[in-house]
């Protein structure tokens, strides 16, 4: 289980309560412990919790699946496993669709409920980290947490950064995050896209010019590196700066002298220098399409944002952030979204990346005409993608051309392999997924040498 973190426990039973909190404490949780709603939603709306444990039964009028609305209302993504007293089968289910992560029976076993844990809080974001954070960015994959304890390692530094990455993966919002995370933060951030401008204005957008320099230069003018002296500058799409343009940048990043276009005396400049680019900048040096200086003179520390099709797992968080953010903005009360939805979501490719999702999002909450969103609400290119668990209603549902006349061992073997890639390879989600117990996976994980 993660240390310190933030564990709810909603129990009225003082004496099973207190036996939890010392069970979690413990293994290093920082718990909290509530008996009643009115206690339970106080604590989640002062601090959003990691993890809600409560109790199916609390006091008349209310019960867990109050306090699992609340959790949801505050923040989609926290987990909330129901402890009941009765095994009720209709309840289970009722609490699983409305967004429950698990339901358990009393009595409970500890060790297990501890596993449960560590398996439903995500691990720590980068937004947890008052040295690295940053609003938008959430990940639980591990290659996004490698580029994180990368960024934490550099950021305070004045090292180059060079950020690759697909477009829409979020590489401004990681400039921000470095510049935010550093000893600039208090100074300007100053993004220019390379890409967007003429080789002549891109010149006078980072030199600045002087008055006369060319027709329509009515007064002298300040470049992006003089306006963001003492702070950051993000030059996004570096890969598309014309040759001419690499030699001019090269010389400033070399000896921080910036000479304004049509000017005489250079300006001593002191930047931090931050770059992006969606090529492989490494192929276009080959290509002798960049210089390889100046490669090498960017590429000071470079790391590469994953797209958001290799990384499944992270579109549950993400989804809950943007979907508070659009329902914040567009005066929306939205906080739930069925199973089979999220799963077209997760199953999804996302040419687009997280800033597809994001507009995907705001224009879902836009439409919807219900407390929750739906398949129904869903983009066509996204509702059309087959669902692993979805219900088989029409011939559209069955599995791809190529796996008829497959055996039905081959259909299951890759059932299997898709959805613990699904889950990024959570062996209880899958199976939850698959509807199997956890042993059944493990046996046909060892059958079929996934």
């Amino acid at each position: 289980m993660r240390k310190d973190a933030a564990i709810l426990i909603v129990e009225p039973d003082k004496s099973l309560a207190a036996r939890l909190a010392a069970a979690f404490e413990s293994r290093g949780g920082r718990v909290r412990v509530a008996h009643s709603f009115q206690q339970a939603r106080d604590s989640i709306s002062q601090e959003p919790p990691d993890i809600v444990l409560c109790a199916t039964h609390l006091e008349k009028g209310t019960d867990g699946i109050a306090v699992l609305g609340q959790a949801q209302r505050q923040s989609p993504t926290i987990p909330v496993i129901l402890i009941s007293s009765t095994a009720d089968i209709n309840a289970c289910k009722e609490a699983i669709k409305r967004g429950a992560y698990d339901y358990l029976v009393k009595p409970l076993d500890l060790d297990e409920l501890v596993r449960m844990v560590a398996r439903a809080i995500p691990p720590e974001t980068i937004q947890e980290r008052e040295d690295f954070c940053f609003s938008g960015v959430l990940s639980r994959s591990p290659a996004m947490q490698a580029v994180y304890r990368v960024l934490r390692r550099v950021a305070p530094t004045n090292m180059p950064v060079l950020i690759e990455g697909e477009s829409g993966t979020g590489k401004e919002l990681t400039a921000k995050a470095i510049h935010s995370s550093s000893g600039r933060k208090e100074k300007a951030f100053y993004p220019i896209n390379c890409a967007g401008l003429a080789e002549t204005l891109l010149e006078s957008e980072l030199f600045g010019h002087v008055k006369g320099a060319f027709t329509g230069a009515t007064a002298d003018r300040k470049g992006m590196f003089q306006l963001a002296d003492k702070g950051t500058l993000f030059l996004d799409e570096i890969g598309d700066m014309p040759l001419a343009m690499q030699a001019k940048l090269l010389r400033v990043l070399e000896d921080g002298l910036v000479m304004p276009v049509g000017g005489t005396s250079p300006v001593k400049v002191d930047v931090r220098f931050i770059s992006a680019t969606n090529h492989d900048l490494a192929k276009l040096v080959e290509d002798k399409k960049f210089r390889q200086d100046l490669y090498f003179r960017v590429k000071g520390v470079s790391v590469t944002i994953p797209p958001l099709r290799n990384r499944p797992q992270d579109v549950p968080e993400l989804f809950g952030f943007f979907l508070k953010e659009a329902c914040e903005e567009l005066k929306r009360d939205i906080h739930l979204i069925t199973e089979p939805a999220m799963r077209a979501m997760m199953a999804f490719a996302w040419p687009g990346n997280v800033r597809q999702l994001r507009n995907v999002i705001r224009t879902m909450v836009v439409m919807c005409d219900n407390d929750r969103l739906d398949l129904r609400d869903l983009p066509p290119e996204i509702s059309r993608v087959r669902q692993l668990q979805a219900p088989i209603t029409s011939t559209d549902s069955y599995p791809p051309d190529e796996m008829l006349g497959r055996p039905l061992e081959d259909v299951e073997r890759q059932h299997i392999l898709k959805t613990l890639e699904l889950t990024g390879q959570n062996r209880a989600e899958a199976a939850k997924i698959l509807q199997i117990g956890e042993r059944t996976l493990y046996r046909k994980i060892k059958e079929y040498d996934l």
